[in-house]
């Protein structure tokens, strides 16, 4: 199987920024926190929001909705979604930051490597 060409920073940055913008919102009108979150817990509230739905939808689909937006998928080696345990760990790795930045020669980063995921343009 050919390795697609990883996409670039600028896609992956403008479709994480979405997924925390999607994360706070739906912390907002769910539980009512405030956006931007005006202490430590709602923030920890909206990162929670974060990682479930980037992992249920990476996981599930193969694409969170920023991911989506920005035209970029999670792959395996096969070419499938990842699965649900491991889009949870590559997405609490995510919120660490750091990890996201240190990437490989393909551009993956530390959070793809231990999920074993890479990311791909759709």
């Amino acid at each position: 199987m050919d390795v697609p060409e990883p996409p670039s920073l600028g896609r992956r940055c403008a479709a994480i920024m979405i997924d925390w913008v999607v994360a706070g919102m739906c912390a907002v009108i769910i539980v009512g926190v405030s956006f931007p979150p005006a202490n430590v817990t709602e923030n920890l509230v909206i990162t929670a929001f974060y990682i479930a739905q980037a992992a249920i939808l990476t996981g599930l689909l193969g694409f969170s909705i920023g991911k989506r937006i920005c035209g970029l998928r999670v792959e395996n080696r096969e070419g499938q979604p990842i699965g649900l345990p491991r889009a949870l760990l590559r997405s609490a790795i995510v919120t660490l930051v750091l990890p996201a930045l240190v990437m490989t020669e393909d551009k993956r980063g530390l959070h793809d490597l231990a999920a074993g995921s890479r990311v791909v343009r759709a």
